[in-house]
């Protein structure tokens, strides 16, 4: 029963498969002989934020990690395997973190909202939540305080890329490897330049800082120390 529920999607699969091979008959050969991307996109699991379809991108065109709320945490050895494959091996030239407004992880964070085993990664939103607390607290209703908290999450793992060792390593090598922080409107299919994009360790402290004075962050939470 399940398999045959299943089934248009197989016959979706075969569609465009054709779709392609009728635009370019040697685009699957082409494609499985190589990966060459050079993007990195790590962004949010929610099934409405297609990252390669946002920027009308091909298969083999973008490297991909994606999890609940767009996160990138030091002790996540699935994503740091992600990102050691994507900057040492693949050599790509921009990591692009992607976050959404009205992101489901984020609100449930926001709200404290408890569903179980995702509570516990769900945490590293609340640190975010704690650390700004004063600026978060100036929205005036919970949907503005839940835009600013997404935004925020997006620089937060921006931040948290750049402190990484592999983007250090990347950097004190001369690779160019430059980090962007994005955001997508699912109410409208754009995307929006956060406006953090970092190439070097001291464009990193700058960017902390700038946000420590837009946020009213203490220096202490901001000083950016590598882990």
């Amino acid at each position: 029963m399940t398999s045959r529920k299943l089934d248009d999607l197989l016959a979706r699969n075969r569609t465009w498969a054709a779709s392609i091979k009728a635009e370019d008959p040697e685009f699957f050969t082409k494609l499985s002989s190589q990966q060459t991307p050079r993007y990195l996109w790590i962004g949010c699991s929610d099934s409405r934020v297609p990252c390669t379809q946002l920027v009308d991108l091909l298969p083999g065109d973008m490297f991909v990690h994606r999890n609940v709320a767009n996160m990138v945490i030091h002790t996540d050895f699935n994503c740091l395997s992600v990102m050691q494959y994507a900057i040492e091996v693949l050599k790509v030239e921009h990591i692009i973190i992607c976050g959404h407004y009205g992101c489901g992880g984020i609100l449930a964070a926001l709200r404290n909202m408890h569903f179980g085993l995702i509570d516990n990664w769900l945490r590293h939103i609340h640190d975010i939540i704690n650390a700004y607390d004063i600026y978060l607290t100036g929205f005036e209703d919970e949907n503005s305080r839940l835009q600013a908290l997404c935004e925020l999450n997006v620089l937060q793992q921006v931040f948290n890329v750049c402190q990484n060792s592999l983007v250090h390593q990347a950097w004190a090598k001369g690779q160019q490897l430059t980090v962007h922080g994005w955001i997508y409107g699912v109410e409208d299919g754009l995307l929006r330049d956060l406006e953090v994009t970092l190439s070097s360790v001291q464009e990193l402290a700058d960017a902390r800082r700038r946000l420590a004075e837009k946020t009213g962050l203490r220096a202490l939470d901001c000083r950016g120390d590598s882990p």
